[in-house]
């Protein structure tokens, strides 16, 4: 039976796989390189083919015409000049992504830090709300915090990814604990949800990029969540294309890097 959520997921996603790019940073991080003109790497992502562009809901406003990927808005945040820039708090609605035409909603939420309580607690709400209007929800879930000793660590990963499924989210995007498959599996193996991986700080080797992608396929994920590695790129296109041969087509990291080379 098709529904509202199967509907927006589909949107998202393609053959139940994630290509997407978040550029929410602009509020963390202010308009740095690669999203200081988000409108035109918007456009050169459309044309390399991502399933879904995340981002705020006044990015959304700001478009001059709807984008052709699924568009999923971001609904917390905090900025790095906070004194408590792990707490994460809503900014934005259910109601008010449907207003804008996004396809899904997402959230951050940090685990181990002395506010994780409170982001929990608005992690519940919203997925209930979600639910309602029938819009998914990706919960971003990270071990962040004062309580954390190791936020490389599987076990750890994988609990703040079943935390996130347990609490009702659609899809989970969590940091990944290396490149070793055994490790990734930990985590997709033991949530419920379909797991998407975080790209992380920005990486000099192409390779790289493309092979933890090829990792997070193999290892049962279900897409990538690629942001400054695929924005800040000098040819963001490109990489966008390599990462959708990895993701969507199946190919491996060598037919990825000859797409990349060719542009």
């Amino acid at each position: 039976m098709v529904w509202g959520k199967s509907v927006r997921l589909s949107r998202i996603m393609e053959a139940g796989r994630m290509l997407c790019v978040p550029m929410d940073h602009g509020v963390s991080s202010g308009p740095v390189r690669g999203i200081d003109n988000i409108w035109e790497t918007i456009r050169k992502l459309e044309s390399a083919g991502v399933t879904a562009i995340l981002v705020h809901k006044g990015i959304i406003k700001s478009l001059d015409e709807p984008p052709r990927t699924g568009i999923i808005m971001h609904a917390s945040a905090s900025t790095s000049l906070s004194t408590s820039p792990n707490w994460k708090v809503k900014v934005a609605s259910v109601e008010e992504a449907i207003r804008l035409g996004a396809d899904a909603v997402s959230v951050h939420i940090n685990i181990g830090n002395r506010d994780e309580q409170d982001m929990l607690r608005k992690l519940g709400a919203l997925a209930d709300d979600c639910d309602a209007w029938g819009v998914p929800l990706i919960a971003m879930m990270y071990p962040r915090g004062e309580n954390i000793k190791d936020p490389n660590d599987p076990q750890v990963i994988a609990h703040v990814a079943r935390v996130g499924a347990e609490l009702g989210a659609d899809i989970i995007k969590v940091p990944m604990p290396s490149f070793n498959t055994d490790d990734i599996r930990v985590i997709t193996e033991s949530c419920p949800a379909p797991v998407v991986a975080a790209g992380g700080p920005r990486m000099d080797d192409d390779r790289k990029v493309l092979e933890l992608a090829k990792a997070v396929i193999d290892a049962g994920g279900a897409g990538v969540t690629f942001g400054r590695n695929v924005f800040q790129h000098e040819k963001p296109e490109a990489i966008a294309r390599a990462l959708r041969a990895v993701v969507i087509e199946g190919k491996d990291v060598e037919n990825a890097m000859k797409i990349l080379r060719e542009g």
